[in-house]
């Protein structure tokens, strides 16, 4: 069995500084993060393990110091937060304060706003937090249901496949021929460069693991995207979740895995991988 790890791999750079910044607040006084600073449950866990508290309600929040996620909120949000007595720290991704200035613009512009992405998400509320007004869409049929506007000004959220993004853009204009389309490209370059090395990671793999939180939608997306080019691809969050069923002793295996996972966890799945690779080809040869 072959080992092939993606290019990329390990956490974005907004992610590190992120937990940066908590370790370093919590290390002198009790935080509370507002939701989870990154979607990794194994990230979470540490940071529990260092005392962080992690709240999802504002009104169960008994520190002084709350840390907005890595995913961003809005203006209104932040207001509410420090209206309540509390010091924001924000631990936001700074190319998430560049999607939120992106549609704010577009907003100024006299545009209708249409954020494409998933509209529970943490970051597109967020995004959409200042402008309950703006659509969010993730397929043409919800595009099909808008009404027609004098212009639509287009942003996305970070982790989006910007492929489906400029498809979507595209169709947008299709639909509504009359109406001006501004979009800006509000995907990270963390998002693009995984993108791209796990579509070419797949297409040389027989199996493909996938290495994220299960409420990572980047991660998810590059199930998405492997699957297009492997049949078999598995979301794992640790290496306790890698089967020894998964695999034949000649495959070549790739690794790949969100912008939130710890290295160390990268490296154990790895290392799972590996011995359940020497026990195959163990059996292979007794057979043989």
């Amino acid at each position: 069995m072959t080992i092939l790890r993606a290019e990329h791999l390990g956490m974005c750079f907004g992610v590190r500084d992120a937990l940066a910044l908590t370790h370093s607040e919590a290390a002198r006084q009790p935080v509370t993060v507002l939701g989870e600073l990154v979607h990794n449950e194994t990230v979470l866990a540490d940071l529990r393990a260092r005392g962080v508290r992690l709240e999802r309600d504002l009104d169960a929040v008994q520190t002084a110091t709350v840390v907005i996620t890595a995913h961003g909120t809005s203006r209104r949000r932040l207001a509410e937060v420090q209206a309540r007595g509390h010091r924001v720290l924000e631990a936001t991704c700074p190319l998430v304060h560049f999607a939120h200035r992106a549609l704010t613009d577009l907003v100024a512009r006299g545009l209708h706003p249409v954020v494409i992405g998933q509209r529970e998400h943490v970051e597109v509320r967020g995004l959409t937090g200042d402008f309950p007004h703006a659509d969010v869409v993730l397929s043409e049929a919800e595009i099909d249901a808008q009404p027609e506007r004098a212009g639509f000004g287009v942003a996305s959220q970070t982790t989006q496949p910007i492929a489906r993004v400029r498809e979507l853009t595209d169709y947008l204009r299709r639909r509504f021929p009359r109406s001006e389309v501004v979009f800006r490209d509000t995907v990270c370059q963390p998002t693009k460069q995984r993108q791209n090395a796990a579509e070419e990671l797949a297409q040389r793999c027989d199996v493909v693991l996938v290495i994220g939180g299960a409420h990572s939608n980047n991660t998810r997306q590059l199930v998405a995207t492997c699957a297009q080019f492997c049949d078999r691809v598995y979301h794992v969050q640790t290496a306790t979740d890698v089967c020894e069923e998964w695999f034949q002793p000649d495959d070549t295996v790739g690794l790949t895995a969100g912008t939130s996972t710890p290295e160390a966890t990268i490296r154990a799945t790895e290392a799972a991988v590996q011995r359940l690779a020497n026990g195959l080809l163990e059996l292979a040869s007794v057979g043989a």
